[in-house]
């Protein structure tokens, strides 16, 4: 005879994969971020991720040598419990694209992956556009008045 109420495939209801009689699985906050970030990423029309600040301290930080990614998680904060998980996302859309069906596709996408991966449940995604990129916003370093 199987119990299924103990099988970690049971995720319905209040029960929760991540405790079990067999014990307690703990997400960090920074796997769930970076999945949200992902996620965002993968939506058509968000063009980049973060604040004014947080995007221009990315740029500086991409351009230094040796450096070979971007953080993916850049724009993302959560909050995440034993079974629950807040998300809060700031991006940048790309000029024409209807903003509010991009922030329900990444709503969407995020609460999809984070739930997928890592069997928490996702109680709310805020999402906060801070510009439209037009195209005419690339922001090329200024040449040094002296050298």
């Amino acid at each position: 005879m199987t119990d299924t109420a103990s099988s970690p495939e049971t995720t319905s209801g209040t029960s929760s994969a991540l405790v079990t009689e067999r014990g307690r699985t703990t997400i960090a906050d920074s796997v769930v971020a970076k999945i949200a970030g992902i996620a965002t990423r993968e939506i058509p029309g968000v063009h980049e991720m973060g604040t004014g600040t947080a995007r221009t301290m990315g740029a500086l930080r991409d351009r230094l040598p040796g450096a070979t990614h971007t953080n993916v998680s850049r724009g993302v904060a959560v909050e995440v419990g034993e079974r629950q998980a807040a998300v809060d996302v700031d991006i940048v859309c790309e000029y024409g694209v209807r903003i509010v069906d991009v922030a329900d596709a990444v709503r969407r996408n995020i609460t999809d992956r984070v739930q997928n991966m890592t069997g928490l449940e996702i109680t709310e995604v805020n999402i906060a556009v801070d510009d439209v990129y037009t195209g005419e916003d690339k922001q090329e370093p200024q040449p040094e008045r002296v050298q």
